[in-house]
């Protein structure tokens, strides 16, 4: 298994640069059109919180994607993150040798 050094890109950044900065909208306006607490997006955006699958069923229907985009985007940032720091104990596990 082979992990990959390009750093791990959060939800939020994706969140905030290829949807709400196009359209000139804040978290808080986001929130009360999700109705979700402003905080919650507002902790998403800045990186602070993952999205849940509340949150990614709001946000697959506001922009018309599908909830398992943005699940598929925390489940990558949470592997990646999760690899680089296990990567040491993952490589002194041996792989099961084939039949």
């Amino acid at each position: 298994m082979t992990i990959s050094k390009a750093p791990a890109i959060h939800p939020g950044e994706i969140l905030r640069e290829l949807y709400l900065e196009p359209l000139d909208m804040t978290a808080y306006a986001l929130a009360k059109k999700l109705r979700v607490p402003r905080t919650r997006l507002e902790r998403i955006v800045a990186e602070k919180i993952g999205i849940s699958a509340d949150t990614a069923l709001r946000l697959a229907k506001f922009f018309k994607t599908s909830p398992e985009y943005w699940l598929n985007l925390q489940a990558n940032y949470d592997l990646k993150r999760e690899g680089l720091a296990l990567e040491s104990e993952l490589a002194q596990i041996p792989e099961m040798e084939a039949a």
